[in-house]
């Protein structure tokens, strides 16, 4: 019980934790049998995780209000769910809502890449010269506080409770971590699993440097978006050039503060 509430009162924390313990651990797991040398492993590792310096503050605080929405849409029996059919029962009510949560953030990543003044902001993530753990921290701090924001709306719309939001985000971190990594899955696995979940292969497909790869498999911790919306793509492993066409410049985005000015520069949209 004392457990409980206290992940319940502190759940911006319970998420980091549990954030910073998978990351560390893949990141061990790739510095031990990755394709980098160490030193490249270092440099990678330094570049991206400065990133938490700009987005952890900004995430924290705006968490607040998330939590805010959440307490005001259950205490008004507000959003979508409550018109579910049998959405008191607490399976449906988890289901529904975790199914609803993964669309939002299905449809927060098409937008980011579809309108131009945002897609300047999330090209940032997309400018990293190569994929693994670390590419996960890469997030400009604009962005983060956009995603945040749209965390908030999803919540005000589907009318979700703390709980199935903890266990949504503790998916989410877990599957966005995992996508990132530079490894594959095997390939007769990877296709069995990723006829509902999103893999790292599949996820490597959307880091491919050029379109239309860079618009497909946009889906979070489910695949069911893409392939029912029609952004499904696959790709060989060989064929795979991680970045993004109009950003290979390494002094540009291999550079901190470069990066952070990345979105305010003239924009030479191929993408």
């Amino acid at each position: 019980m004392f457990f409980r509430a206290f992940i319940m009162q502190h759940e911006d924390l319970v998420q980091v934790v549990f954030y910073a313990l998978i990351l560390v651990s893949l990141w061990l797991t790739e510095k031990f049998i990755g394709v980098l040398t160490p030193g490249q492993k270092l440099s990678r590792t330094l570049l991206n995780g400065r990133f938490i310096f700009t987005a952890l503050p900004i995430q924290l605080a705006l968490t607040i209000f998330v939590i805010m929405i959440v307490k005001w849409v259950n205490l008004h029996h507000w959003g979508l769910i409550n018109f579910v059919p049998f959405h008191r029962n607490l399976w449906i009510n988890y289901i529904v809502l975790f199914l609803l949560m993964d669309l939002g953030e299905y449809l927060y990543h098409v937008t980011m890449h579809k309108l131009d003044p945002l897609w300047r902001f999330h090209l940032v993530h997309h400018s990293d010269l190569h994929v693994d753990v670390s590419t996960t921290l890469r997030e400009h701090p604009v962005e983060t506080g956009i995603r945040t924001c749209f965390l908030m709306l999803w919540v005000f719309l589907f009318g979700a409770g703390i709980a199935v939001l903890m266990i949504r985000q503790v998916f989410q971190s877990l599957f966005n971590i995992l996508a990132h990594t530079e490894f594959r899955l095997p390939e007769r696995f990877a296709t069995v699993l990723g006829w509902v979940f999103i893999t790292p292969n599949l996820h490597h497909v959307h880091h491919h440097h050029e379109l239309p790869y860079t618009d497909r498999n946009y889906g979070d911790v489910l695949s069911i978006w893409d392939r029912l919306f029609g952004t499904y793509q696959e790709l060989d492993e060989s064929q795979t050039k991680f970045g993004i066409d109009t950003h290979l410049d390494p002094n540009i985005n291999g550079r901190f503060t470069n990066i952070l000015l990345m979105p305010f520069r003239p924009l030479n949209r191929k993408h």
